[in-house]
């Protein structure tokens, strides 16, 4: 069977924030999957969220290694395809367990590397373990959707110190801090460790509000909107704007 965008359903009960999320997971699929390699190899899959992702690179065909440190498996459809799926017990951001050259790509979406505070060091990692000319897919926090966190929680003591800061570092629940990232800054540490970046995008052009109000009319309207979305995310390459960035870098 071929692959079709995951079912997002909108009720009046969803919150914004379920139904934004649910959007978002879908046009990071089909990103993935207009990004995915012709030819079946192996894939590194470093995402923090799998479940609409793991399922485009099976039917690919492709053998996926998923990190899950957890060792939680992911939920994905009954019969995924023709690839095959690992799921290894380690940390997303360190790789001192595969050789070097040995993946064909890797995908790190859900914004993961945003987790990782030193992402100089994690970067670095994914280049050793990729075969030359093997491709990138990632996403991070940006730096618009940080300083909104930052505004929203009131804290303007942080917000002021954002322009003199080398590294944007932002408090999250939890004691959790996100890493965000603006274009230049991303495309800078890319091309430092020895990548080809192909094209920084922005993800979430589309308002929230946009989004909600559209999908609680009328949840049919899914596919035009992720349509919508990814065209101007195409436009708007190289702007920070929205939730994420994304980025395809191939290894030199």
């Amino acid at each position: 069977m071929p692959w079709s965008a995951p079912i997002v359903r909108v009720s009046g009960t969803a919150s914004a924030g379920d139904t934004i999320d649910d959007f978002l997971r879908v046009v990071a699929s089909r990103t993935l999957l207009d990004w995915l390699p012709d030819e079946p190899g192996r894939i590194l899959d470093l995402s923090r969220d799998s479940r609409a992702l793991l399922r485009p690179m099976l039917e690919a065909g492709h053998a996926v290694v998923h990190v899950d440190g957890r060792l939680r498996r992911p939920d994905i459809a009954r019969h995924p395809g023709s690839g095959s799926l690992s799921i290894v017990q380690a940390d997303r951001l360190a790789f001192d367990w595969l050789r070097d050259g040995s993946t064909d790509a890797v995908v790190a979406e859900g914004g993961t590397l945003s987790e990782a505070l030193a992402a100089e060091v994690t970067l670095e990692g994914v280049h050793r373990v990729l075969r030359p000319g093997g491709r990138l897919l990632l996403s991070v926090d940006s730096l618009v959707a940080g300083l909104g966190r930052l505004a929203d929680a009131g804290r303007w003591a942080e917000l002021a110190d954002v322009p003199a800061a080398d590294v944007v570092l932002i408090p999250e629940a939890g004691g959790r801090v996100s890493r965000c990232f603006w274009p230049e800054e991303l495309q800078g540490m890319l091309t430092a460790v020895g990548f080809s970046v192909e094209w920084i995008r922005p993800r979430a052009v589309l308002t929230e509000e946009t989004v909600t109000r559209a999908l609680q009319q009328d949840p049919s309207q899914l596919e035009a909107l992720v349509t919508t979305e990814l065209a101007l995310e195409a436009q708007r390459q190289g702007e920070s704007v929205g939730r994420r960035l994304v980025a395809s870098a191939r290894r030199l």
